[in-house]
């Protein structure tokens, strides 16, 4: 009988963790689950019951080791955990807030994947990483959360030739909004309370926060969708390094970006460190 992949998603407690578990059990991978809070996972139960649920919060080293001990094959990381931020500008936010951001969006990712990279070599697995459009072109009063997104992307592109050296695969999805998780156009926040306090900028925060709906029209796509653009990624023999999940996110990087999947640079990285072709 042959044994089946063993897939890790991380922040699988809602929104598009949730989906990603719930669509992998079902296309019959053996998925590890993690939580921040295994007491919020009745909805992850339910929605992948053959899941094996963990808890792991991203940010403290020592559960990402725990996490990880007696793992002894894994074929496919999903890097989706993070948090939402929507502050007041630059002057009127903290340190501790940009931190925060970082300290979770960013050097949660990084810490996984490391602790998943020696699984992934040994299998020539893949690594996938639920990005934002938000890490390709800045958003205003959402700086923390795009500073962090921006560094996975640079992250990712850096590591991918290496990894890739290496027999693993290494791949950034890029959704755009995505309605139905916890953050949303303005997550967690109250436009209201954010406008109060944002000083000598809230005239421009409310004009923002005026015009905004309408630049997110046919954005939204559900986490379901997300979901299924994860397993297409697993699958494909060879995926793109920048894989927008949905035909907004690809027209929204257009905007920004001639190499939209990425290739280029990475035909380029490759041949740095001699790696020819483009494996």
């Amino acid at each position: 009988m042959t044994e089946r992949q063993r897939l890790l998603v991380t922040g699988c407690s809602s929104g598009i963790g949730l989906a990603t578990a719930a669509a992998a059990d079902r296309a019959g991978w053996s998925v590890l689950a993690t939580v921040r809070d295994p007491e919020r996972a009745g909805a992850l139960r339910e929605a992948a019951p053959g899941a094996e649920v963990r808890r792991l919060d991203v940010t403290d080293e020592e559960s990402v080791a725990a996490c990880f001990a007696g793992i002894d094959r894994l074929d496919a990381l999903v890097n989706n955990a993070g948090i939402s931020n929507f502050d007041p500008t630059l002057e009127m936010s903290t340190s501790a807030a940009l931190r925060a951001n970082l300290e979770v969006n960013f050097f949660g990712t990084v810490a996984v994947s490391r602790a998943a990279m020696p699984l992934l070599r040994a299998s020539g697995g893949r690594l996938l990483t639920i990005g934002s459009v938000h890490g390709v072109v800045g958003q205003p009063f959402n700086e923390a959360y795009c500073a962090a997104k921006f560094a996975v992307e640079g992250f990712m592109e850096s590591l991918a030739p290496v990894a890739a050296a290496h027999g693993v695969r290494v791949s950034v999805l890029v959704p755009g909004y995505v309605p139905d998780t916890r953050f949303g156009i303005f997550p967690d926040v109250n436009r209201r309370t954010v406008q109060a306090a944002s000083g000598p900028y809230a005239d421009t925060f409310a004009a923002y926060g005026a015009r905004i709906g309408a630049h997110w029209a046919g954005a939204g796509q559900p986490a379901a969708e997300v979901a299924a653009a994860v397993l297409r990624a697993l699958a494909e023999e060879r995926p793109p390094f920048r894989i927008p999940t949905g035909p907004w996110a690809a027209a929204y990087l257009d905007a920004k970006l001639a190499d939209r999947d990425g290739a280029a640079v990475q035909r380029l990285a490759h041949d740095w460190i001699g790696l020819t072709p483009l494996p």
